[in-house]
């Protein structure tokens, strides 16, 4: 059987050098400046994704994100297989396992070991790509599934990115993030002595990204950072999240809680709806603002010429 055709594309690779399972990676066209890192949905492929974000991906333009950012290195990993309960036990390509499709915050337990093992899968990839390119030219995001595991690492990183993209995903423990970020905040409000009644001196209080962060690591079973504090945080990494208002397998209202729960650990974020929109990136309207977030939020210019 032939091989597609852009397989024979010398811009693209298997990756294999890359670790955890090979990624399609797309080499840049022009000198080498950014890294964008982007993340399948449940049941699809790096390849799979990459290609098709990359061929049916456009701006307004007509271009695709490669031809407007040449100097951009795409890496699309591919999740481990795994036996999924929302597909009856089918191993399918996934970042964690769910109970449900429509609901994911249905049996949460399932998700804990799955996110755990790809949240240090995606944190070895972005460890190999700061070899190339510093962190603040990295930009990390994916679709569905994707974009929860990307939500999911970003708070748990201890350095800033230059973004996060997210297209029709939620944040898996959304509600006990918030929780945690929120939990004791009269009790810091009271604590302006930073001294107990006994005169010892009290725990320094935490900013939201900060308790986000160890409510994360926890979460992931990682080690927090020695003496925490926010300029240890991927704080003042800025995030775009779209949503089309259609969605039946991520309902919009799950995109909507992303954003408050973010914006109340202190990111900013960047938030787009599209009617008449389902799952998945809309061509071309998202795509153009994907590409103004790059240009406003990173700093990288595309090439319109």
């Amino acid at each position: 059987m032939a091989r597609p055709a852009c397989n024979r594309d010398p811009h693209f690779s298997g990756g294999d050098h890359q670790p955890g399972n090979p990624a399609l990676v797309v080499n840049p066209s022009a000198r080498h400046t950014h890294t964008m890192i982007l993340l399948h949905d449940l049941a699809s492929h790096g390849g799979i994704f990459g290609r098709d974000l990359l061929k049916t991906g456009r701006a307004s333009s007509g271009k695709t994100l490669d031809g407007l950012f040449p100097g951009v290195r795409f890496v699309f990993p591919t999740a481990q297989r795994r036996a999924c309960q929302a597909l009856e036990g089918a191993k399918v390509a996934m970042w964690f396992d769910v109970a449900s499709l429509r609901d994911p915050g249905q049996r949460q337990d399932l998700q804990h070991k799955g996110l755990c093992v790809s949240a240090r899968e995606i944190a070895a990839i972005l460890q190999w790509e700061t070899k190339l390119v510093p962190p603040g030219n990295i930009i990390l995001g994916g679709m569905g599934q994707g974009c929860a595991t990307a939500l999911t690492v970003l708070l748990s990183l201890g350095y800033r990115l230059g973004g996060v993209i997210g297209m029709s995903g939620f944040l898996p423990y959304q509600f006990e993030l918030e929780m945690n970020t929120a939990e004791s905040s009269s009790d810091d409000d009271d604590d302006d002595s930073m001294t107990t009644s006994d005169g010892h001196a009290a725990s320094p209080r935490l900013d939201p990204v900060v308790k986000a962060q160890l409510f994360e690591r926890s979460l992931l079973q990682l080690r927090n950072v020695d003496n925490p504090t926010k300029d240890k945080t991927s704080f003042g990494t800025p995030v775009f999240l779209g949503h089309g208002t259609d969605d039946q397998v991520v309902s919009v209202a799950l995109g909507e809680q992303a954003t408050v729960a973010l914006r109340a650990a202190e990111y900013q974020v960047h938030w787009r709806r599209y009617a008449n929109h389902g799952h998945g990136y809309k061509a071309p309207e998202e795509i153009d603002d994907i590409v103004e977030f790059v240009r406003t939020r990173v700093g990288l210019e595309p090439r319109e010429g």
